[in-house]
């Protein structure tokens, strides 16, 4: 296994079902990278900060990242940042369900729902959502058990506090080895819960309470969450780790993205979650290529 000095890593071998069914589509992450758009219903998303808060301005920019390539729709209606007020179940239910409706309505595409409140997932599931993204990885009461009684895949991920939890200068006595040890610990509870082994997902949590070097720690010892054995998902998009390095705002940082994500990728990262995904789509399909994963579309041979 890799720390991050040059030696190739591969944990492909050792992944627990590679080849997943998820909603309507098929991904075989032992050769294939899934890009998971993000949606978001809440006027105080750091990105977008509101654009898609209205419910036609969701519905379109999940239809528009269809369009553009992804494979996947994250639709949410709270943000995971402490500076926003609460919201109650049923408001974020009116939030998301209608975009989750809508958006099953026109594509095959996977949705997943991000919350961590059991109720909103089950309403979610209902509307068409395929997976449960859950940043509180499972800890909210009875999300683990809808899951399992609606076999829904999960999203299990890293962070110290969860959604709208302030977490004043988060520490780790190493942040690979502890960031690894919370998300076996929950893959554990989440098998006890009864949900499945091919519906579990794991996602360290970059910039979830965490610092840059933090973040950057992880991204050059990722192998060791890869390792534990399940696809990895990575959020890594515009995030303030990236910003913070490149001295970049919101906006330019769309470069440090693709950079960030192509490392994952090479590290064993299998779901890139992202804003800007027609960018994204050319980056990890050409990944795919170079690795030898994927043929090019439209090869011309210049014999000249």
């Amino acid at each position: 296994m890799s720390n991050g000095a040059g030696t190739t890593f591969s944990p492909l071998t050792e992944m627990v079902e590679p080849v997943r069914r998820i909603g309507r589509r098929e991904f075989d992450f032992r050769r294939q990278v899934a890009i998971m758009a993000i949606v978001n219903r809440t006027p105080n998303s750091f990105h977008d900060q509101g654009r898609t808060f209205e419910l036609e301005r969701a519905v379109e920019a999940a239809r528009r990242a269809v369009d553009a390539g992804a494979d996947w729709v994250d639709i949410g209606g709270f943000a995971f940042s402490a500076a926003q007020a609460e919201i109650d179940v049923a408001e974020e239910i009116d939030r998301v369900v209608p975009v989750i409706s809508e958006v099953r309505r026109v594509t095959d595409a996977v949705i997943s729902v991000d919350t961590h409140r059991a109720a909103v997932a089950a309403a979610a599931l209902a509307a068409g959502a395929d997976v449960i993204n859950d940043t509180n990885g499972l800890r909210e009461p009875g999300l683990a058990e809808v899951a399992a009684r609606t076999g829904a895949t999960v999203v299990v991920t890293h962070s110290l506090g969860g959604p709208g939890r302030r977490v004043m200068r988060p520490h780790y006595a190493d942040i690979v080895p502890d960031v690894s040890a919370y998300l076996r610990e929950r893959v554990r509870a989440a098998l006890a819960a009864g949900i499945a082994a091919d519906r579990i997902i794991i996602d360290p949590g970059h910039d979830l309470n965490k610092n840059t070097y933090h973040s950057l720690e992880l991204m050059r010892r990722l192998e060791e969450i890869t390792a534990i054995g399940y696809p990895t998902l990575v959020a890594l998009s515009n995030k303030d780790f990236i910003g913070e390095t490149l001295d970049r705002p919101q906006g330019e940082r769309t470069e440090g993205t693709i950079a960030a994500n192509v490392m994952a990728i090479l590290r064993g990262a299998r779901i890139v979650r992202v804003h800007d995904v027609p960018a994204t789509v050319a980056a990890v399909r050409m990944t795919e290529a170079m690795l030898g994963w994927r043929a090019p579309v439209a090869p011309k041979h210049n014999l000249a």
